[in-house]
């Protein structure tokens, strides 16, 4: 008689994908707001007439005000419900958007992303201290890799779609399109997100401003704030440039971002999840390690393109975003161990501040770098590239660092579980 195979157990509750969900959303909305400039940049530049360092301003402006506020929440951050918390920020975000979409200068555009940064840099630090409470660490790399399939659906529905938006209306169509999604996703928030406050049973005396303290100076916490800074350098140094560079650099058209970015967007999306259960399976730094190596390569190459076929381009831009996607995923599932359950809030919210404000300079830096000819070409990429790619190395050896921290308490101190979330379904 034939053995009865037995049911394969789900590794997610309802309510577990129910979350994954609503934080791909969240982080999709913010993402998409930082990267809708990049596609907009060459647009922009004539529109406002701005100088390429006065873009630059603009991607830092929002980066330094993110980092400031989250410097200024993290003593607060594990002292409140998180879903309190997260409709707080995600509130102030939406008028940020509202503001950047009603602009009518340059002037009137930075100040709105300076809002926008105040109330949108801390989301991404509620989010992880979010996904660090309810799930183990056993499955948190395929948790960031679906939650940051955001970072690639921002490319296949929101950039090609802004560039449209932009083409066909103007630029400040994109950013209504941000602002409408992101209060239906606050409003699903408000009525069926559980309040989340496991992390308020811990005992703790200290103030905000002697948490933020401890939290700052703590050792450990400070390797993985240095971590994240190199970590940053990348993103921030070469996207908010990367339509311009595409456009008259490398002789894509206009026209044919949407396709480019829609493509890499696709395939990404694909890899995400996969890349999240690989470094669930043979560890976090090994697939941090892989996609090191793929994305410095890549950014070698890229960065010194001349005229290149758009075929040629857009299998590039989906090998070098598969290394980000990697290198993302399995660098916020280990970092993510490192702090305490009632440090979860602040450590986020710092890193999370050192993560925008070194953007903000990498971005402002990048801005004086590069320089557009009088032909249109932007000179000096390949520096950046240069930049980037030391950056990358040295991320790598810290990385290791981290890993073998988490490695030593992995054993010592388990995850907060709430027992309803504990269950497997």
């Amino acid at each position: 008689m034939p053995t009865a195979i037995p049911k394969q157990k789900h590794i997610f509750t309802r309510y577990q994908v129910f979350i994954i969900v609503l934080s791909a959303l969240v982080q999709f909305s913010v993402i998409l707001d930082f990267m809708v400039l990049s596609p907009l940049s060459a647009i922009l530049l004539k529109e406002l007439h701005t100088t390429t360092s006065q873009f630059g301003l603009v991607v830092s402006a929002y980066a330094f005000s993110a980092g400031a506020s989250g410097i200024l929440a993290a003593g607060f951050a594990d002292r409140f419900d998180r879903k309190k918390l997260l409709l707080f920020f995600y509130s102030g975000f939406i008028i940020g958007t509202l503001l950047c979409a009603i602009a009518d200068s340059y002037q009137f555009l930075l100040i709105a992303r300076i809002i926008t940064g105040i109330f949108g840099g801390v989301l991404s630090a509620i989010g992880g201290a979010i996904v660090t409470d309810l799930f183990k660490m056993e499955v948190r790399g395929r948790v960031m890799g679906y939650i940051f399939t955001a970072f690639s659906a921002s490319q296949v529905l929101g950039i090609p779609i802004g560039i449209l938006l932009a083409n066909h209306f103007s630029w400040h169509a994109p950013f209504w399109m941000i602002a409408v999604l992101a209060i239906m996703t606050a409003i699903v928030i408000a009525i069926y997100m559980k309040p989340i406050t496991d992390h308020l049973k811990y005992p703790s005396t200290r103030n905000p401003f002697t948490h933020l303290y401890k939290t700052l100076t703590n050792g450990d916490y400070l390797k993985a704030f240095i971590t994240t800074t190199l970590l940053t350098t990348g993103g921030y140094m070469l996207m908010p440039f990367g339509s311009a560079f595409s456009t008259n650099n490398l002789g894509i058209s206009i026209d044919d971002l949407p396709l480019l970015y829609g493509i890499t967007g696709v395939c990404t999306i694909v890899f995400g999840p996969l890349l999240g259960r690989l470094s669930d399976k043979i560890g976090k730094y090994n697939v941090f390690l892989i996609g090191t190596i793929l994305s410095i390569t890549m950014v070698a190459i890229y960065s010194n393109l001349n005229t290149t076929p758009l075929i040629i381009v857009i299998l590039l831009n989906i090998m070098l975003f598969i290394g980000i996607t990697s290198r993302i995923t399995a660098s916020s599932a280990l970092m993510s161990a490192i702090p305490d359950p009632a440090d979860r809030g602040a450590f986020m919210s710092v890193n999370s501040s050192v993560q925008q404000v070194s953007g903000g300079i990498a971005a402002s830096i990048a801005g004086m770098i590069v320089v557009q000819a009088s032909n249109g070409k932007l000179e000096h990429y390949n520096t950046l590239g240069y930049i980037v790619i030391g950056s990358m190395i040295c991320a790598a050896f810290f990385m290791y660092i981290l890993h073998r921290y988490v490695q030593k308490k992995s054993t010592i101190l388990p995850p907060i579980q709430s027992p309803e979330l504990s269950e497997v379904s």
